[in-house]
């Protein structure tokens, strides 16, 4: 039976995909092999010698210390595209909010209530509410992915042009893309085009502030921001400056900070973008999947600190490792196997970044000995043995 921890409150249709006579899944859960978790911090947590794998239902890990779990060969998985829909209806929706003054004019209108004549003072009153209509203008689009790559399709269906940058687009995310979205080689590029600039890429040292006094030097005058990413990606002092001197005409945020709240010219939602309940059920659902397949048969998919690596479960035993990406580690690890009479029937390897993971499956007693002279290897993160 293996434990797994909820620090969130995970959809139902998700946490029932564990099965139960497999997994006990609770908020108490003691000595968890896996965390599932959406928004709690984890960063001041300490993981025991169980903790195999936590699973973000969500996009963002920014929650979790990932570096620290790489360390400890704890792998972290999230959902990419579980929630993509809701945030790319919401972005749609910030288009308009950018475009018009709708949430200061309903805030108006609801001042009239218990006053006579409010149809007359509507039609009065309206005018300075009044905003632009997006068809015919630019939207620059910063990440094309999951997210970015909905958004800038629903664009082009809404009359918009489209221009967008993703230094990291996949194949998939360019086939699934309307040939009509101009693609552009850097970022500025896209700054230099747009009439709305939307934000898809996740909150990194090279993303932080990217929106900040030089990049907005580069818009045009009256641009509107989108930022339903994260709150680090925009520079909110150099944003607050443009809005007073009409550089910035709206900035539609989706996370809400003191220097963002009560502001002219910025609407601030309450982190809204994945709120609904088909994104949540999506999220539980793949989070719950992954973390399945990987402590019943090893297998990583969508993990932001390791490869993904999957190979049909073999008739005998599993044997996992999670490693540092450096020479002979695969050389060392057959060697360790093949000394005791340990025969790999078939094996994987795959790296990412400063991590790897080799995954065999092997006929032979692995033993507790076994997997300690595995471990006892210089780089060697964890030894999973499974079957």
């Amino acid at each position: 039976m293996k434990n797994i921890l909820c620090l969130n409150k995970i959809a139902a249709v998700g946490t029932d995909k564990l099965d139960k006579a497999e997994y006990n899944v609770g908020t108490e859960v003691a000595n968890p092999d896996g965390i599932m978790v959406r928004s709690a911090a984890m960063h001041e947590m300490t993981f025991g010698e169980n903790m195999v794998a936590i699973a973000r239902a969500g996009a963002g890990v920014n929650n979790i210390p990932v570096d620290r779990c790489s360390k400890e060969g704890i792998v972290v998985f999230n959902t990419p595209g579980a929630n993509a829909n809701g945030v790319k209806e919401l972005a749609i929706c910030a288009l308009m909010l950018a475009s018009r003054d709708v949430v200061g004019g309903i805030k108006w209108a609801a001042s009239l209530a218990g006053t006579e004549g409010v149809a007359a003072a509507v039609e009065k009153g309206k005018s300075k509410f009044a905003g632009v209509e997006i068809k015919g203008k630019t939207l620059g689009v910063i990440g094309l992915g999951a997210i970015g790559g909905l958004v800038a399709n629903a664009a082009i269906a809404l009359g918009m042009n489209v221009v967008g940058c993703d230094p990291f687009l996949s194949v998939e995310a360019a086939w699934n893309m309307d040939s009509r979205v101009k693609k552009v080689t850097s970022f500025d590029d896209v700054f230099k085009a747009a009439d709305y600039v939307t934000l898809h890429v996740p909150a990194t040292p090279e993303t932080k502030g990217m929106i900040c006094s030089k990049t907005l030097s580069l818009m045009k005058d009256g641009v509107r921001i989108i930022n339903l990413a994260r709150a680090d990606l925009v520079n909110s002092a150099d944003v607050k400056a443009c809005l007073e001197s009409g550089k910035v005409a709206a900035y539609v945020t989706d996370f809400p900070t003191e220097d963002t709240v009560g502001v002219d010219g910025i609407v601030a939602i309450p982190h809204l973008g994945a709120s609904t309940e088909e994104s949540e059920d999506n999220c539980a659902v793949m989070a719950a999947l992954e973390l399945d397949d990987y402590l019943r048969y090893g297998n990583i998919k969508n993990s932001v600190n390791f490869p993904n690596v999957s190979m049909p479960m073999g008739s005998g035993k599993r044997v996992c490792v999670l490693h540092a990406n450096v020479p002979s580690m695969i050389s060392q690890i057959t060697s360790a196997l093949s000394e005791v009479g340990v025969n790999i029937e078939n094996m994987m390897n795959k790296s990412k970044g400063d991590n790897a993971y080799t995954m065999a499956d092997v006929s032979g007693d692995v033993s507790d000995a076994v997997v300690a002279k595995l471990s006892a290897i210089e780089g060697i993160l964890r030894v999973r043995v499974i079957g």
